[in-house]
Parts: C-alpha cells; structure tokens; sequence
C-alpha cells in the first residue's frame, strides 16, 4: 500500500466562499484603479490587465458550490469600479463634462476588450473546473 496522496490539481483548488470573491475581485479592482489613478491620471491598460487576471484569479479560487457568483462579477465588478471612479473623477475614463452615466457607458465601452477578454477567461475556467469535477466524482 502506498502512503502517497492524490496532489491536487489546480482545477481542484477552489474552496473561498463566494462573499469572500466578491469581496476580494472589488478590492483588488479598486486598488489597480487607484494605482493607474495616481501613476496616469487616467485608467490605462495596467488596469486592463490586471481585470483580466483578477478574473481569472477569481474563477480559480471559488468553491465549486459559488461558480454562479463568479460567473456573473466580471462585469459587475468593472461596472462598479467605473461608478466609483465616474463620481470621483470622470475625465478618467471619459470626457471631463461628461455625466455620470455618460462616463460609466464610455468607460465600459472603452475597456470593452479587457472585459470580454476577462470575462471569457473566467467562464472558461470555471467550465474547466466544473467538467473536471463532474469526471472526477464519477
């Protein structure tokens, strides 16, 4: 008999509860946004890539029982950090006249990329993980 355990795969890690994701992919998201905030004076690309790693992150650290969660925050979570950013300081995603709803529209359509490409990632993650849960259990 051997004593060696079966290593978990990194498909099998997930285990945060989905308030605790939530919570992480808002913070992380608004600290990359203040960080641009403060290097650029306006929400770059750096904020595009970290979002698509936050995404992606996410999608890795949930319990399988929380996929729905995660599979709905990507948008929500760029929808809300340009809220925030719309009511702080509008010329940094969109013109400085610009109104609130105005700013969070122009914001998401210009890191339309980073969200879809975030987005996609994340679903795909979380597809992986579920397939490869449902051939391990049986």
């Amino acid at each position: 008999m051997s004593n060696v355990s079966h290593a978990r795969t990194l498909w099998e890690e997930g285990h945060e509860p989905g308030y605790q994701i939530v919570a992480l992919g808002l913070a992380v998201a608004l600290s990359v946004a203040a960080l641009d905030l403060a290097r650029a004076d306006r929400v770059t690309g750096l904020f595009d890539v970290a979002f698509v790693l936050v995404c992606v992150a996410l999608a890795l650290l949930v319990r399988p029982e929380d996929f729905f969660t995660v599979g709905v925050l990507p948008p929500l979570i760029m929808a809300g950090v340009f809220v925030l950013v719309a009511v702080a300081k509008p010329a940094a995603i969109a013109q400085p006249d610009d109104g609130l709803v105005q700013a969070v529209v122009s914001g998401l359509s210009t890191h339309a990329v980073a969200l879809g490409v975030g987005y996609g990632l994340c679903l795909a993650c979380l597809a992986v993980r579920r397939s490869y849960a449902a051939q391990s259990s049986g």
